[in-house]
């Protein structure tokens, strides 16, 4: 058995690690991400500057309190997102180097929140923000999990599993338990 088939990040033939985030990056997925990306942004825009507004207009006390609030929310969100698509397709189309993306990288703030449906009040809010958060989330579930895999260090060791993976979990459980029976004794 070859080291080629015990990790799927290694191809068959020679035996060289590909990587995952350099081919999605230069791919029509990433492409196509990118342009639902920005279409959600200039659709919020839209949202907020037309129908949203008057149906803010419309709410009162703490629903409106709660529309001001969740509507920071999803732009922030949104401006996250867009920021780590813009900077991606700089590095793509090699106006910034990998470092330079890096760096900038690490001043986004791609969070997993959970959803505000919980909140009271979130069912009155108007359906059309509601609809904009989901689709938000939604983007940024799909974008964290494309950044985490774009950032695996392809120069760390690749952790070959032991040949027996009940032995290891035995000697562990072993290991944890060992202290408790001579104690007891």
């Amino acid at each position: 058995m070859s080291t080629s088939t015990k990790s799927p990040s290694v191809t068959q033939d020679t035996g060289v690690t590909v990587s995952f985030g350099q081919h999605f990056q230069s791919s029509d997925q990433f492409d196509t991400i990118f342009r639902e990306g920005m279409a959600l942004v200039e659709r919020t825009a839209a949202y907020l500057d037309g129908n949203g507004r008057k149906e803010a207009k419309a709410l009162k006390g703490p629903i409106a309190v709660l529309y001001a609030t969740e509507s920071m929310r999803l732009t922030t969100r949104l401006l996250e997102l867009a920021s780590w698509l813009m900077i991606r397709r700089a590095q793509k189309d090699g106006e910034i180097t990998p470092e330079e993306a890096r760096t900038k990288r690490d001043r986004v703030r791609l969070k997993a929140t959970s959803r505000p449906a919980h909140i009271t009040g979130y069912s009155d809010l108007p359906q059309g923000l509601k609809d904009l958060i989901e689709a938000s989330f939604s983007l940024n579930d799909r974008i964290i999990q494309l950044d985490r895999a774009m950032e695996v260090d392809l120069a760390a060791p690749v952790q070959i599993a032991p040949e027996n993976p009940v032995t290891a979990q035995m000697s562990l459980l072993e290991q944890a338990f060992a202290p408790r029976r001579q104690a007891r004794r």
